[in-house]
């Protein structure tokens, strides 16, 4: 008679609770002041607070949160330096992935989809499905180039990322199409460096259109530019 397996409940309850909460904090349009604690989240996952904790320091150190001793963990606050740093260090990666993808038949015919999808999802205004789509088109290319390393490294700085501009997304997003599209037609052509300047501009586009909104926020009066930053998630400056 066969028995029951073991649960190696400790590792996978904190591979799962890492997962969801992840999920949780990228998906929903959560205030930079959001506390988010161990009880509440161990509650509504329904489980204890240990593996909760692990996956609360996991995501602090990835750079999604921060923890404040006692009081909980919030979204990480980045300043436009932190903004800027991030997108170079995108664009590098990406770029370097154009670079490395192995280019076959089903690859690009998986790209052409997802440039179509993302097509219909923004005809419908569907946000999170087109968000969606977007993370999958850029992993379709870090996975092609069969670095698991660099997957894993592009796949945290995007997350980073989003949390910078989920609120500003509309900025964008309309342009997602048409930049995704000139990489695969580059690739189609076996045009490397076509690819790679596509790639360059289109990231570089979405940065763009991130910091003149945050310079224009804080050119703005007191209390609009305190209520922009807030959305955007930056620190305020002392009083001079």
């Amino acid at each position: 008679m066969q028995g029951i397996p073991r649960i190696e409940a400790p590792q996978n309850l904190t591979a799962l609770a890492y997962e969801s909460i992840k999920a949780y904090i990228l998906r929903e349009n959560l205030d930079e002041d959001t506390r988010l604690t161990e009880e509440s989240l161990s509650k509504q996952l329904g489980i204890s607070k240990s593996p909760v904790r692990e996956a609360l320091n996991s995501l602090c150190t990835e750079g999604l949160l921060r923890i404040e001793p006692r009081r909980g963990a919030y979204l990480r606050r980045f300043s436009r330096k932190e903004v800027l740093d991030l997108y170079n260090l995108r664009e590098v990666l990406e770029v370097y992935a154009v670079s490395l993808v192995e280019v076959t038949s089903q690859l690009l015919a998986e790209m052409r989809k997802s440039v179509q999808r993302t097509e219909r999802l923004l005809k419908a205004r569907d946000r999170q499905g087109h968000i969606e789509e977007d993370t999958r088109f850029h992993e379709l290319i870090s996975k092609a180039t069969g670095n698991a390393e660099l997957c894993r490294v592009i796949s945290n700085v995007q997350s980073q990322i989003w949390l910078c501009r989920r609120k500003t997304y509309d900025l964008s997003s309309s342009s997602a199409p048409s930049a995704h599209g000139a990489i695969v037609a580059a690739l189609e052509k076996g045009d490397r460096k076509a690819a790679q300047a596509a790639m360059r501009s289109h990231i570089a586009h979405v940065r763009e259109r991130l910091v003149a909104f945050m310079d224009s926020a804080d050119r703005v009066s007191s209390p609009s530019r305190n209520g922009a930053e807030k959305a955007l998630g930056i620190p305020r400056r002392p009083a001079r």
